[in-house]
């Protein structure tokens, strides 16, 4: 599997310039800023009020903004996106939302628009190490089922590449996987002496005190199908 990392993908799958976008879950608003720098004009949406904090204190880079909202009830008009983004995003809505959720995608969506999935594979190191914390494999497979039956959308690509996970220390690590769900702080305490023995056997120290994990990414595309007359 092709080591790539998860930046670089997007930014050479998508044609960003000039595009609007919807980033649905996009948590203190790393990539909307990214795909801001690469000429889109985009929305984030995110529900975590931890995350919006974080998002909302960063600086612009251009006209990009974060709002609250949940996958399931986009805050956006119809066809008003020529894109919209799940990045690792799909399997944390909940699974009899997400449907719904691809649904919302479609709806806000220009005809011939592009729905881009990324969603990490229940296999490889790193979520080995996470997985003592918060076992994904039911939820991942069901976000996958989910794209199959995607209403309005159809299946335009599929690949799969090798991603790789770097932290600069096991509290940098413990932070990230919180960062998503603050429930899993009682978890982490419970758990801290098996979860730094996973974090150190499982990573590649990096030389510069930190570590590196594999994680497998698979990208759908998807498109949505052009209205009848």
């Amino acid at each position: 599997m092709q080591r790539r990392r998860n930046a670089d993908v997007i930014v050479e799958t998508l044609d960003l310039d000039g595009k609007r976008v919807v980033d649905v879950g996009c948590g203190d608003g790393h990539l909307t800023r990214l795909m801001a720098r690469n000429g889109a004009s985009v929305l984030g949406v995110e529900c975590s009020p931890r995350q919006l904090a974080k998002a909302w204190a960063a600086d612009k880079v251009a006209d990009e903004r974060v709002v609250e909202g949940v996958g399931q009830d986009l805050p956006a008009e119809d066809g008003s996106a020529d894109i919209v983004v799940f990045f690792n995003s799909l399997h944390h809505i909940p699974p009899e939302h997400m449907g719904t959720a691809l649904a919302e995608a479609a709806r806000v969506l220009t005809p011939g628009g592009l729905v881009y999935v990324s969603e990490p594979i229940a296999e490889g190191k790193f979520f080995e190490t996470c997985r003592p914390i918060d076992d994904e494999t039911r939820v991942r497979a069901l976000a996958a089922s989910a794209l199959r039956a995607a209403p309005g959308l159809e299946m335009a690509d599929e690949f799969t590449y090798l991603h790789n996970v770097a932290m600069k220390s096991y509290e940098a690590f413990r932070d990230r996987i919180v960062s998503a769900n603050h429930e899993r702080e009682e978890k982490f305490a419970v758990l801290d002496g098996e979860m730094r023995a996973l974090y150190a056997a499982n990573g590649r120290p990096n030389g510069e005190g930190g570590m590196e994990f594999d994680q497998p990414m698979r990208v759908n595309i998807l498109r949505k199908t052009a209205q009848p007359e």
